[in-house]
C-alpha cells in the first residue's frame, strides 16, 4: 500500500509517495511560472494534474491514501460548485488593511485573526465586493484542491481554519463568528487527516488511482514540514533555519501570546507552539557566500566563545523572542577577522533560538528536550554545535524535511482512523 502526500508551498509543488514503511517510493515536483498571478487557481489545478501524471502509473494503482498542504492564509470564495469566482488570495496578501479596523471591532482584543494576512480579514474584504453574493462556500488552498480530487466541496481542517478564527480548543466555532452575516460560508472543519471521501469516478479513471483510493483532509506547509521531523513526543521541537528563524515546540500545554507573534496549533492531544525572528540566514548571506560560509564555519574554534554580543537583523525591527518594531540591529563591533565576525553572527543567532525557547516554556509549554533542525543552516556542523552549547539539549537533524513527506504520512494515518 503507498499513501501520497502533496505541497503546495510559495514558489511550487511536491509529490510524495511513502510506502507502509515510510521509505519514500517516488518523488516528483514542478515549478509555478515566475510572475504569473492570474487565474492562479487554474495553474495550481494544472500542477496538480502535472504531479499526479507524473508518478508511475504501478505507483498510482496501488496509492491507497491522499493528502494536500498548502501555504497558510491562501483562500479562495467559491460558488455552489466549488468554482472560484474571484482570484484567490495569497497568504502575503495585505489587502485585509482597509478593514482591519473593522475586524478589531469583531474579534476579541489581540486576537490572531486581528491581521491583515489573516483568512478572516480576507473574507471580510471579499464580503464589500458585489459578486460575493455568489459565493457559497470559503475555502483554503488545501481544501479546494482536496475537493478537486474528492468533490465534496466545504471541507476543511483546523490547522488551516486558524487564522479564519476557528476555537481549536473548544473544536468550534467561536460564537463572534458564528454571529457574522457570512458564516454560512464557514468549512466544516474536521481534524487533519481525516478520511473525507474516494477519489471521484472522474479522477479514478483518468490518473488511473484504485477507486477506493481515500482523499482526506490536509493541513498547512509548515505543519507538514513539522510532521515531517518525525517528533512526536512533548520537549522535542524544531528549528527552521531558512532565511528567517522559526522554532517549534510540541507541548502538553496550549501557549498564546498573540502580541508576541506565539500561538499553538493543536495536535491530536498535544500542542505545537512556537514563534518566528526576523534574524536567520538572510543575515548571513548579507555578509558571505555559501563558500564562505562553509569555507570560514570550519575554521571556528567551538571551545572559545567570541567576545561579541550581536542581535543580528538586516533591517530594525523584531517579532519573537522580543516584540519590539523598533528593535534595531546590534552588530557592533565588527573585527577584521571574517572567522570572528561570523562566529559573532552564528552564537547571536543561537542566543536568539535560545531566548526563544525558554520564553515558550515560561509561558508554561512542555520544558526542552530535543532540537531537530530543518532549512539551509541545518547543514552547518560547526552552527549546529553552537547552537547545542546554548540550547543544552541534543541538536540534530530532522529526520525528513519535505513538507510533502509530513503530508504522506497524514494520509497514511488516515487509513487507521
Amino acid at each position: 500500500m503507498f499513501y501520497l502526500g502533496i505541497d503546495f508551498g510559495t514558489s511550487g509543488a511536491r509529490a510524495i509517495i511513502i510506502d507502509s514503511e515510510l521509505t519514500i517510493i517516488q518523488e516528483v515536483n514542478c515549478r509555478f511560472q515566475s510572475g504569473k498571478n492570474d487565474n492562479l487557481a487554474q495553474q495550481w489545478k494544472n500542477n496538480l494534474n502535472y504531479l499526479l501524471s507524473q508518478l508511475s502509473v504501478g505507483i498510482r494503482q496501488k496509492i491507497n491514501g491522499i493528502a494536500i498542504n498548502g501555504t497558510s492564509g491562501t483562500v479562495l470564495l467559491c460558488d455552489s460548485q466549488g468554482n472560484p469566482i474571484d482570484e484567490p488570495i495569497l497568504y502575503n496578501d495585505k489587502r485585509g488593511i482597509e478593514i482591519l479596523d473593522s475586524l478589531k471591532k469583531i474579534a476579541p482584543p489581540n486576537h490572531l485573526t486581528c491581521s491583515v494576512t489573516s483568512s478572516l480579514a480576507k473574507l471580510l474584504w471579499w464580503s464589500k465586493k458585489p459578486f460575493f453574493e455568489d459565493a457559497s462556500y470559503f475555502l483554503h488552498q488545501a481544501d479546494w484542491l482536496g475537493f478537486l480530487l474528492h468533490g465534496k466541496s466545504g471541507i476543511s481542517d483546523y490547522h488551516n481554519a486558524l487564522k479564519l478564527g476557528y476555537d481549536v480548543e473548544s473544536l468550534c466555532y467561536p460564537d463572534w463568528l458564528k454571529q457574522l452575516p457570512c458564516n454560512h460560508l464557514f468549512p466544516k472543519i474536521l481534524p487533519p487527516g481525516t478520511p473525507v471521501a474516494t477519489v471521484t469516478s472522474a479522477i479514478s479513471e483518468k490518473f488511473n488511482l484504485p477507486q477506493d483510493c481515500i482523499v482526506c483532509t490536509g493541513t498547512t506547509d509548515s505543519i507538514a514540514a513539522f510532521l515531517a521531523s518525525g517528533v512526536k513526543q512533548p520537549g522535542e521541537a524544531v528549528t527552521s533555519l531558512g532565511s528567517t528563524l522559526v522554532l517549534k515546540l510540541l507541548s502538553e500545554t496550549r501557549i498564546e501570546d498573540y502580541s508576541s507573534g506565539i500561538y499553538s496549533h493543536r495536535l491530536g492531544n498535544l500542542w505545537l507552539t512556537g514563534g518566528a525572528s526576523n534574524t536567520g540566514g538572510a543575515i548571513l548571506k548579507h555578509f558571505f557566500d555559501n563558500d564562505e560560509l562553509q569555507q570560514l564555519s570550519n575554521k571556528i574554534d567551538i571551545n572559545i566563545k567570541s567576545n561579541l554580543d550581536y542581535y543580528p537583523l538586516l533591517k530594525p525591527g523584531e517579532r519573537f523572542p522580543i516584540n519590539n518594531p523598533q528593535l534595531p540591529p546590534k552588530l557592533e563591533p565588527k573585527p577584521d577577522n571574517q572567522i570572528e565576525f561570523l562566529q559573532g553572527l552564528l552564537e547571536g543567532i543561537a542566543k536568539i533560538e535560545t531566548l526563544g525557547y525558554q520564553k515558550l516554556q515560561q509561558l508554561g509549554s512542555s520544558p526542552l528536550t530535543q532540537v531537530y533542525t530543518a532549512g539551509g543552516g541545518a547543514k552547518n556542523e560547526t552552527w549546529r554545535k553552537i547552537r547545542e552549547r546554548y540550547l543544552q539539549v541534543p541538536v540534530s537533524l530532522s529526520r525528513q524535511t519535505e513538507a510533502a513527506y509530513g503530508t504522506a504520512l497524514l494520509a497514511k494515518e488516515s487509513q487507521i482512523r
